[in-house]
């Protein structure tokens, strides 16, 4: 029997539990071990306490590995979305961060304690309590798989490019005049559409990611998140981000949103809401194209400067909000084409917030622009739907020499192969940075929150690392530690859960 039933207290020849049955109770022996049952005890229960809690909080997420992305399904409190969210993507938030602090004290002069140190001082106190938890949230995940990031981390990467390229060149500037101009990025290239502009004459928006190949082979993460508030929202983003960052978004109010930013921009208020907190609380609480313009203008700081590309699907109805740090300009329209590759619009946003030359036909904005507006406005015209979104956020046509290339001019952008410096950026020749994923939506895909979503350069092309350094070694002290090869995977279809 593994026990003896007892009615009265034990005698000196009780075996305890049948466990040690040459054993009498009062021997010493018998004692050491009741003694360290006791101690024990409490804590066995207290662990599977514990893991229950972790497995309550890990209940309703998910995550898949498809064609180079890393699909999230998030759900719960703000706290719970970032567990699950540092739990599930640990070792590739661990990696992200890694690259920063080796990337960014070549790419900005400032090292990781310095972009710890500016979160502390004038970003955490402007983010949202329900963000500040799901950040604390991710460190948490993330310290139950071993690593021991802070909600400082957390904070510095999802702001790294307001910070990096908006805040450290406006402190150059200070120093030296001019000095930090030019530093704005030039990420994207984009489109919004509808009436009689595309197929069905509802929405088509698609999207590419340009960003240094060494941040955005890295950048392959779809998030779908059911927060406690709000509505539902589907995006891609990098691991770690609580926003999307490259700015591609769907939410469950049908309302889409995506940006390519400004460039040449000056301007940073360190003493207003960061972008990636106004970024994300659009995509999550908006419900028609005045709330995003409302979030993101309200206490705007500056940071990550955009021309904002929004359609509302219960409308069909598109809009363009082009928005600095003084100025800022809204077109909308139900009938309509509108691009985006880097290059602003408003005159006086233009003068009073930018080195933006717009006369400078042979930058990669202006390039673009030119052959996004033919194939957006003339030769799709009427034809747009999610099929031909694909095929144009992966052209790869120079409208300047009348060929196909891979350079600095072309929608789907390869500079690593361009010969030509990207002064607009102040980027050398042969920089490797470009397109790095693209995604494209329409209205009835929205509406049943899905997406396409393209890992690696939307054309098909792949990126080898080891025969780019060969050919350019230049690079390599700078990068060579964590450029890696970047795959083209096939176009896949994305679908928020139930």
């Amino acid at each position: 029997m593994w026990f003896q039933k007892q009615t009265t207290l034990p005698n000196p020849d009780f075996r305890i539990c049948g466990i040690f049955p040459k054993l009498p109770i009062h021997s010493p022996s018998c004692q050491v071990i009741m003694k360290y049952l006791i101690k024990i005890i409490p804590l066995i229960l207290i662990s599977l306490l514990l893991f229950t809690c972790k497995k309550g909080r890990m209940a309703n997420a998910s995550r898949e590995d498809r064609n180079g992305w890393i699909y999230l399904h998030l759900a719960g409190s703000p706290a719970d979305v970032g567990y699950q969210h540092g739990y599930l993507a640990a070792n590739e938030i661990d990696t992200l961060i890694k690259v920063m602090q080796y990337y960014l004290p070549s790419s900005s002069g400032k090292d990781w304690a310095f972009y710890r140190a500016s979160s502390k001082r004038f970003m955490w106190k402007k983010i949202d309590k329900e963000y500040q938890d799901e950040i604390r949230g991710i460190t948490e995940g993330l310290q139950a798989k071993g690593f021991k990031y802070d909600t400082l981390d957390i904070t510095a990467l999802n702001a790294w490019i307001e910070l990096s390229q908006y805040y450290v060149p406006g402190l150059q500037n200070k120093i030296i005049p001019g000095s930090g101009d030019n530093k704005a990025p030039g990420n994207c290239s984009a489109f919004i559409a509808t009436g009689s502009f595309t197929k069905d004459h509802k929405i088509v928006m698609g999207h590419n990611n340009w960003v240094d190949y060494i941040v955005g082979e890295r950048w392959n993460m779809i998030a779908d998140i059911k927060p406690e508030k709000g509505n539902a929202l589907l995006m891609d983003c990098a691991p770690g981000y609580i926003h999307s960052g490259d700015d591609f978004v769907i939410n469950k109010s049908g309302i889409m949103v995506t940006e390519t930013t400004i460039t040449g921009f000056k301007g940073f208020d360190t003493t207003r809401t960061p972008e990636f907190v106004r970024a994300r609380k659009a995509a999550q609480y908006s419900n028609s194209i005045d709330d995003v313009v409302k979030i993101m203008v309200t206490d705007n700081n500056g940071g990550y400067a955009n021309d904002w590309l929004i359609g509302d699907t219960k409308t069909n109805e598109v809009a363009k909000l082009e928005l600095g740090l003084k100025d800022h300009k809204l077109w909308r329209s139900k009938d309509t084409a509108i691009i985006g590759s880097n290059f602003p619009v408003d005159p006086k946003l233009i003068k009073d917030e930018t080195t933006f030359d717009v006369n400078n036909k042979t930058s990669s904005p202006n390039a673009r622009r030119l052959r996004m507006e033919k194939l957006v406005a003339v030769d799709y015209k009427g034809k747009l739907d999610g099929d031909n979104g694909k095929t144009i956020e992966g052209d790869t046509y120079d409208a300047l020499d009348g060929k196909n290339a891979q350079n600095r001019c072309v929608i789907d952008g390869h500079l690593e192969e361009d010969p030509i410096a990207c002064t607009e950026w102040t980027l050398p020749a042969f920089f490797p940075m470009g397109a790095v994923q693209g995604k494209v939506t329409t209205t009835d895909l929205t509406n049943k929150m899905e997406i396409w979503a393209h890992m690696g350069h939307p054309g098909g092309a792949d990126f080898l690392a080891a025969p780019f350094f060969e050919k350019h070694r230049e690079f390599y002290k700078t990068q060579g530690k964590y450029l890696r090869d970047m795959k083209a995977w096939p176009w896949t279809l994305f679908k928020a859960a139930d």
